[in-house]
């Protein structure tokens, strides 16, 4: 099975169908008239599809087992044709395609059982996916102007040169995968003068997104919070609720950390953990999700 532990929870929907083709018209009044000997045709593949949308990790060997928020399973017939349309909702952080075909199939699946009987010419054609929602792809709504972006690495030992930078190289890697070049890439010292000046400098000099790694603990010399606060035109809390709420998931420890988002003048700056799991994670939290800030802004400028 695929990792899926870095993936965040989110609305994913998906809508499958599949037909049903019966032979002669007969078939189809006995359907509608609830006279076929098996049952309700409708009622009982109807259940026998939600069934297998709750089921589809039992058989289907890479399937991640995942909460059923929402089933819906419809017929309707044309002609001779019964076609089968299965709805399927979950939060939750992969999708639900795969329960909906299979929801779709077993359905269509049961028709043939219990129409076989009395028609020896039924055919199940068409099982497809119509459509889906959710998860990363939906919310890659990319603004059209590049992000000029820079990564500041705060951390005494590794200015100094007694230890290798890993978490800021995680970042910047984490940041070309969501098609974004880092511009400028530093490491100062863990000096509340420092952090100010370069954020402003920064700021100054038109990069849209700046992100601080390290700092945001709590050992004495931790103060990119206290340094990059006072600085904010715009504060944006939620940002880092979400990053630490994705990793308190995952580590006990999120809850320490105390990084700290919003805007100075028009630069978005963000303050990540120091260790290499922590930026990582905040990454996967918040990237590509928090690029929307940008599409809103150009959205603002060109209604302006």
């Amino acid at each position: 099975m695929n990792n899926i532990t870095q993936k965040v929870s989110s609305l994913r929907q998906a809508v499958a169908t599949a037909t049903v083709t019966v032979s002669r018209q007969e078939t189809i009044d006995a359907i509608n008239n609830k006279l076929v000997p098996k049952g309700d045709v409708f009622e009982f593949s109807r259940a026998a599809g939600l069934l297998a949308i709750k089921k589809t990790s039992d058989v289907i060997p890479d399937c991640h087992p995942l909460p059923i928020e929402f089933a819906a399973i419809k017929h309707t017939i044309e002609g001779l044709a019964i076609t089968i349309s299965v709805e399927v909702h979950t939060i939750y952080k992969t999708g639900v395609e795969v329960e909906a075909m299979h929801g779709a199939s077993v359905t269509a699946l049961t028709i043939y059982d219990m129409l076989k009987p009395i028609d020896k010419s039924v055919e199940i054609s068409s099982i497809k996916l119509l459509n889906k929602k959710g998860g990363k792809s939906d919310y890659r709504d990319r603004p059209i102007q590049a992000i000029r972006c820079a990564v500041i690495v705060c951390s005494d030992s590794i200015s100094e040169g007694s230890k290798q930078d890993f978490a800021g190289k995680a970042i910047i890697e984490k940041l070309r995968q969501n098609q974004i070049e880092t511009a400028f890439y530093s490491i100062i010292p863990d000096e509340f003068d420092v952090i100010q000046a370069k954020a402003k400098q920064l700021a100054n000099e038109g990069f849209h997104l700046v992100l601080f790694c390290g700092g945001t603990g709590l050992s004495p010399r931790d103060v990119t919070p206290e340094a990059i606060s006072p600085l904010f035109d715009r504060a944006i809390p939620g940002i880092m609720e979400a990053a630490r709420n994705y990793g308190q998931e995952r580590t006990p420890y999120a809850m320490l950390s105390r990084g700290v988002a919003g805007f100075v003048s028009n630069t978005l700056i963000l303050t990540l953990p120091g260790s290499t799991r922590g930026a990582v994670e905040t990454m996967d939290a918040l990237f590509p999700y928090v690029l929307h800030i940008f599409r809103v802004a150009e959205g603002m400028r060109h209604e302006g």
